[in-house]
């Protein structure tokens, strides 16, 4: 019996699936309400200023400890 291996046809491939299982299509939509319902334009100044100085860094951030674990984010905490 021979055995194949899964494997993604493509790195782009697998990491526009991962982003769309993770952010997913009504997180999308519900952006731009509630960037409108908060003032529109001056709502995504420190919506990004969240995103750079928070979110990203913390991102980063478990990245490199799965790494240093060498595990994915479940087997490292």
């Amino acid at each position: 019996m021979e055995q194949s291996d899964n494997q993604w046809g493509s790195r782009l491939g697998f990491i526009l699936a991962t982003i769309g299982s993770a952010v997913g299509l009504g997180n999308i939509w519900r952006f731009s309400y509630v960037a409108y319902e908060n003032g529109g334009g001056a709502f995504l100044i420190p919506y990004f200023f969240a995103l750079l100085t928070t979110g990203i860094p913390l991102l980063i951030l478990e990245f490199s400890f799965g790494q240093k674990m060498r595990g994915s984010s479940i087997l490292s905490f």
